[in-house]
């Protein structure tokens, strides 16, 4: 098959989130979830509309994310200090041991889906994937 770059960066794409997803089972999230974590707690806390903005999603899938993460009570929203009409979305003590141990089981699953390249490729295609996807 002659496949362009696009449908193999989806394809790889899709692989990697099916793989990664079945990976977080067990925790009761998904990738999405896994990444609102991951940029409200870089963050310090974050807008819900900065994290649509990060993860490229429609606020109202902004809006059901985070009312997961909450219910589980991995998330919480905070008034912001500086503009009480903004809430941030924070991660409770329980939501940062969760991804500590998120962190490391995606580390895992990135060595799984790479284990057919060695260490320079793989730091190759994470530098060149990186690129594409950041601009």
């Amino acid at each position: 098959m002659d496949a362009g770059l696009g449908f193999l960066l989806a394809r790889g794409g899709g692989r990697a989130i099916r793989t990664f997803n079945r990976a977080l089972q067990p925790f009761g999230v998904r990738s999405r979830h896994y990444m609102v974590l991951l940029v409200a707690i870089q963050a310090g806390g974050c807008s819900q509309r900065d994290l649509g903005v990060a993860l490229d999603v429609d606020p109202s899938v902004v809006v059901s994310l985070v009312d997961d993460l909450e219910r589980e009570g991995l998330v919480r929203r905070e008034t912001r200090p500086a503009d009480r009409r903004t809430r941030l979305v924070t991660a409770t003590p329980a939501g940062l041991d969760l991804l500590d141990r998120l962190r490391a089981l995606s580390q895992r699953v990135d060595h799984e889906l790479t284990a057919g390249l060695d260490a320079d490729e793989r730091a190759t295609l994470l530098s060149l994937l990186r690129r594409v996807a950041l601009g």
